[in-house]
């Protein structure tokens, strides 16, 4: 799915009066293009996630998904929309405390069209992978936090979304399992051509897109050079 972000600002109302936390943002992405998003706290890198998401809308400018835009259209269409074709990583899990772990992945497919069979056995192989294939049974309470990102991330992998959306995708994993789900998300980016915008610090996981580009006080600056962003990165 292409991406096309043009002139968007998006402004929160304070006592004050508004504060701009994203400002007149161009950003275009192709079919199956890995883009890395860096910026220091506060920069809008999450707010920017949401309103590619379409849980948050802009102030003003335009979002494109392959040739739609997505806030036109009526609060169902939206919300079938996001459900089908936008999958999120974000840096809470999210994970309902009475499901086990293969329930909590299997979430997002109640409302979609997907075969039930189907459905499952999709959701177990990305368990597998990101592996949790053990643990399937468990409720969250009995997973640490690794163990429950590797679940949000199958949970958001598993309607086959065409754009991946991820906040610090390995932010709570240890080195060897955020390798692995750097090997499984850039495997989908090519095999599927699933298009992915990512906000992360790890420079593994940076190594792996095709993109870069750095936020700062709400504003886009040119993608740089990994070189370049290995060499800034602290």
């Amino acid at each position: 799915m292409s991406l096309r972000v043009e002139h968007l600002s998006k402004d929160y109302p304070t006592r004050s009066g508004p504060l701009p936390v994203l400002r007149d943002l161009n950003l275009a992405l192709d079919r199956g293009e890995a883009l890395a998003v860096m910026g220091p706290s506060g920069s809008g890198k999450s707010t920017l996630l949401h309103i590619l998401g379409t849980l948050d809308r802009p102030t003003s400018g335009r979002i494109d998904l392959d040739g739609k835009d997505p806030f036109a259209l009526s609060e169902p269409e939206l919300a079938d929309f996001r459900n089908r074709h936008i999958g999120f990583v974000f840096q809470d899990h999210y994970l309902l405390p009475q499901c086990s772990v293969l329930e909590n992945v299997l979430i997002p497919t109640l409302v979609s069209r997907e075969d039930r069979g189907q459905a499952e056995a999709w959701a177990r192989q990305l368990l597998e992978r990101v592996g949790l294939g053990p643990r399937l049974k468990h409720k969250p309470s009995e997973l640490s936090g690794g163990e429950m990102q590797r679940a949000a991330i199958a949970r958001a992998l598993v309607n086959r979304p065409r754009v991946l959306l991820a906040d610090e995708p390995t932010g709570n994993l240890d080195a060897d399992t955020g390798a692995e789900i750097v090997r499984l998300l850039r495997d989908l980016n090519h095999q599927e051509g699933l298009t992915i915008v990512m906000v992360t610090h790890n420079l593994d996981l940076v190594a792996e897109t095709d993109r870069v580009v750095r936020l700062v006080s709400g504003r886009v600056e040119e993608a740089q050079p990994l070189p370049a962003v290995h060499a800034g990165a602290d």
